[in-house]
């Protein structure tokens, strides 16, 4: 049903999106070329900001972000033809593999942190462990990691779907409805998780290690890749990201501070998050790990029905650009 659903909202949104894809990237014939990127959440993952933290920018292109609030939305706008470059994670594409449109190819892994993806409790919550979540509300983002590793957790504790009470809702909406003391628990990942323990007393019921991969995935219009130019410039653009990456990881105090700032939390909350982190985030090449990953993503969720059809991820992957990164 998920992803019928979206194979209908890519219809028209590809549909909308025709001029542009007529357009090219956005660029006219003697314009300066231009990268469509998605950005979803703030902070740590907000390419933007880490770009100008770095100092780092493009020579010979441009670059035009749009903000997602979650993965199968930048997915939506691939498929729609109005994104070149999105970032999400496993999840997402999986939905689009059992529908009829993937205007896209994987062609990266961003690895890193899974502890800042977590069940969120309230403050004043008595829960001590996914079991005591039985018969309570728990907000989740419907087909993103949030969905996978609230399953996971719950088998891992012996309960099922139906042994709560699932609240699926948008990232804004699921925060409000934790504010608002609407939710018993709350899946969710990035920077509202520092917000609601900074903000409103909340506490972490556990991380998502053990579960997720870590792997955040790269994805890329079709159209971008078989123009050989922007071929070249996305080459460039994961050569940028690779090097902020590593501009992050050489600066992790400065980083914090910046990534405070623009989450709107005491500088402590974001250097607590960089000390439980898993991973410290990197670009990496598609692999066979990768692949097999992704695969047995998608296996739970159709064993969890769902998906409506079992897929095979393999399609979606492209490692032309593998040559450009070091080892997986």
């Amino acid at each position: 049903m998920v992803a019928e659903g979206w194979s209908r909202r890519a219809v028209l949104a590809a549909g909308a999106a025709t001029g542009l894809l007529l357009g090219g990237c956005g660029a006219g014939r003697h314009a300066r070329p231009r990268l469509r990127v998605s950005v979803t959440g703030k902070g740590e993952v907000d390419s933007r900001l880490l770009f100008k933290a770095a100092g780092i920018a493009p020579k010979g292109f441009d670059i035009h972000y749009s903000e997602f609030q979650s993965g199968h939305l930048v997915v939506e706008a691939l498929n729609g033809g109005s994104l070149d470059y999105g970032g999400m994670s496993e999840i997402p594409p999986i939905f689009a593999a059992a529908s009829t449109i993937q205007s896209f190819r994987q062609v990266a892994v961003v690895h890193g942190d899974v502890n800042n993806q977590v069940v969120l409790l309230p403050k004043g919550s008595k829960a001590r462990s996914i079991a005591d979540l039985k018969g309570k509300r728990v907000g989740y983002v419907r087909a993103t990691t949030s969905q996978y590793f609230l399953i996971r957790m719950l088998e891992e504790a012996g309960l099922g779907w139906d042994d709560i009470r699932p609240v699926a809702m948008g990232v804004s909406d699921g925060a409000a409805a934790f504010s608002q003391g609407a939710l018993d628990a709350w899946a969710i990942y990035g920077f509202p998780i520092q917000r609601a323990i900074a903000m409103e007393g909340a506490r972490i019921l556990r991380t998502a290690q053990g579960i997720l991969s870590g792997n955040y995935l790269i994805s890329v219009h079709v159209d971008a890749l078989a123009d050989p130019e922007m071929s070249r410039i996305i080459r460039e653009y994961l050569a940028l990201a690779q090097q902020a990456y590593g501009w992050a990881a050489a600066n992790q105090d400065e980083w914090a501070g910046i990534i405070a700032r623009n989450i709107g939390v005491p500088r402590q909350y974001v250097t607590d998050q960089f000390r439980r982190r898993s991973a410290i985030y990197e670009l990496r090449p598609v692999t066979d790990a990768a692949i097999a990953s992704q695969q047995e993503v998608a296996d739970l969720f159709f064993a969890q029905k769902l998906l409506p059809r079992a897929v095979d991820v393999r399609p979606l992957w492209d490692a032309r650009f593998n040559d450009s990164m070091g080892k997986g």
